[in-house]
């Protein structure tokens, strides 16, 4: 089959696999909100709010190893349905919690869910993103224009779960809730296992588990920067300022919980959403189409240390203004856009860069590695995100962010512009 006829067939599949992946993407936005929100207002603590989502993020770390091995094996639609499909089980496991239960019980139930949750979302991570790197148009930045047009239309999507999933808490309560999204996604799922039109590859009998652990320095290299930028965003994203978003605009009244949480929902999407759309931008900020790969490398390093600065400007905000809540607010929500936006432009060059240095052959080896690398990134902020909160509060968390950037900054500038593609196994 030519290139011409194939490339129609190549296009509707990445189609059906992302719209399937922006479904995914909007249930678990608003997943994490009402988890959040509704264990705050049960009295969780910040880091018993973190270990919530901890064995979500371990879940990803394995499972991105794993992930990209089995779509290799068997191919990525594969990897799609499982994806889906288990999160409609997490979800409706999720509803199935009493508030009677212990603390500690409440604890354990939503962290095996969590983790099932994480091992979905990676599934179906994985999969959307390796069929970008085989049906990608490669000729004046094409695979940088699907790549970044993926990665900043889920963030959007994720943003608009973030408002939703406050708004379900605020209407329906949190079992009405998350059975309306388990109702929502097995129909997406239904859909697509109906309607996946071809396109995709099948995998490779021989692919050899062994193959998910790179050679080539450029993707360790750029893994670890991944692993300090998402450690950066989530060391504030998960816990600490919802968590201080809600000790600011709630009395502890239904109608000032309500207020808080509308308020944190919105800001959350807005951040996300805005995130989405300069990842989406992106190649034209960068005049990507007009650049070669090594000038977009040494855009990674230049683009990580500008981040570094505004977590830095924040923690000194922080000491300054200990006590005048307006002030901090208003500064926060300013700096923190800004930071999304530097943030997003960092991460669409990474997403870029992962599949330049991958070859066809085993992007999913790669993607997979690399997205393991991110899960640990979010684990380690995850973790931390709740503990500096709780110990030094907005100084302490933000001053961590500020190093995060900055590791991150210094594992960029080791990527070798002349090294290319993957190389080896």
């Amino acid at each position: 089959m030519s290139a011409s006829t194939s490339r129609p067939e190549g296009f509707s599949a990445y189609i059906a696999v992302t719209a399937a992946y922006w479904a995914f993407m909007l249930t678990d936005g608003a997943l994490r909100m009402l988890v959040l929100l509704h264990f705050h207002t049960l009295g969780f603590t910040p880091v018993q709010l973190a270990y919530l989502f901890v064995l979500y993020e371990i879940a990803g770390m394995i499972t991105n190893l794993t992930a990209g091995w089995i779509a290799a094996r068997f191919g990525l639609t594969s990897t799609l349905y499982a994806g889906l499909g288990l999160q409609v089980l997490a979800l409706l496991a999720l509803a199935q919690l009493e508030p009677t239960w212990a603390i500690g019980l409440s604890v354990a139930y939503v962290m095996v869910v969590q983790g099932a949750s994480g091992v979905a979302k990676d599934l179906a991570k994985m999969s959307s993103k390796s069929a970008v790197k085989l049906l990608a148009p490669t000729q004046s930045g094409g695979l940088f224009r699907w790549v970044a047009v993926l990665t900043g239309s889920k963030n959007a999507v994720k943003g608009v779960g973030f408002l939703l999933g406050a708004g379900l808490l605020a209407t329906l309560g949190f079992t009405w809730s998350v059975l309306v999204m388990a109702a929502a996604l097995a129909l997406i799922l239904v859909a697509v296992l109906l309607a996946m039109p071809p396109g995709l590859p099948r995998g490779r009998k021989g692919a050899k588990f062994s193959e998910v652990f790179s050679k080539s320095a450029n993707v360790n290299w750029l893994s670890g920067a991944r692993v300090f930028l998402f450690g950066a965003r989530d060391v504030w994203f998960v816990v600490g300022i919802p968590i201080y978003f809600y000790a600011v605009l709630s009395d502890g009244s239904e109608a000032g919980n309500r207020t808080a949480f509308f308020t944190i929902g919105s800001f959350m999407a807005l951040w996300i959403i805005l995130y989405g759309a300069v990842q989406a931008a992106a190649p034209r900020l960068l005049r990507a189409a007009s650049r070669p790969e090594s000038a977009l490398i040494a855009a990674a390093r230049g683009w990580a240390w500008a981040l570094a600065a505004v977590p830095s400007v924040l923690t000194l905000a922080a000491l300054a203004l200990p006590g005048a809540q307006v002030w901090m607010t208003a500064t926060l929500i300013i700096g923190l856009l800004i930071f999304g936006a530097l943030f997003a432009v960092n991460s669409a060059l990474h997403s870029y860069l992962i599949l330049a240095f991958s070859r066809a052959e085993r992007v999913t080896m790669d993607v997979g590695f690399y997205y393991m690398a991110n899960a640990a990134g979010r684990l380690l902020g995850t973790l931390l995100s709740g503990l500096t909160y709780q110990i030094g509060g907005l100084p302490l968390m933000l001053g961590v962010a500020s190093a995060m950037v900055m590791l991150s900054a210094l594992a960029a500038g080791r990527l070798d512009p002349d090294q290319g593609a993957s190389t080896g196994v």
